[in-house]
């Protein structure tokens, strides 16, 4: 598939010395984007703020929506606004995915 054949390929481009998340995005419309995410590291990941942060703005500059998108990723919906102010508000759920104990010396 797209995401996990793409992705680690673009992630380790000499292009990007540090590596690079990489966002992979359909604007539907004026108002809504399909994101997909491989994060550095991690591999696909159920959502990235920032990333969905940074496209909906790439998205506004590109004309390709308005400045309220909803952003639709694994994990569910993130409602995202950048603001006349150049702000960039989220709203979104915020759910455990995993609990575990972290033993430190």
């Amino acid at each position: 598939e797209l995401v996990k054949g793409l992705g680690p390929k673009i992630q380790n481009h000499p292009m990007f010395p540090k590596k690079a998340n990489v966002e992979f995005v359909q604007a539907i419309d004026d108002r809504n984007v399909k994101m997909r995410v491989w994060e550095r590291g991690s591999g696909e990941t159920l959502a990235c703020g920032t990333g969905a942060s940074a496209t909906a703005v790439a998205c506004v500059l590109n004309q390709k929506t308005g400045r309220k998108v909803a952003v639709d990723v694994l994990g569910g919906r993130l409602d995202i606004e950048w603001a006349a102010d150049n702000h960039v508000y989220m709203t979104g759920p915020a759910e455990t995915v995993c609990e575990g104990i972290y033993y430190y010396a």
